[in-house]
């Protein structure tokens, strides 16, 4: 599924930490373990349209924006600047201090 990565990250809000979305794949992942109790017509037409971008039917793009609006709706997309990037921390460090 390489070929089905995003062009830029989503990061979702979990109750102890954040996951990124970087692909079709986690969103199908996503999708896959989101509570039957709320899988409403929006879930539904997220997960149709998910299954038409795996066959190449819907575009990507598209797929990433509604995810975005998927997530907040349910004020679970993450702000980019509220997930720590550990790539930075450790450029801050030197080696061997």
């Amino acid at each position: 599924m390489a070929d089905h990565l995003f062009d830029a990250p989503l990061f979702l809000k979990k109750r102890h930490y954040v996951q990124e979305l970087a692909s079709l794949e986690d969103v199908f992942d996503l999708l896959e373990d989101w509570p039957e109790d709320e899988r409403d017509t929006t879930f539904e037409v997220l997960e149709k349209a998910c299954r038409m971008a795996a066959q190449g039917i819907f575009p990507l793009p598209a797929i990433r924006e509604n995810v975005r609006r998927f997530l907040i709706k349910r004020h679970m997309l993450a702000n980019i600047e509220e997930v720590p990037i550990l790539a930075r921390r450790q450029s801050d460090q030197n080696i061997g201090s």
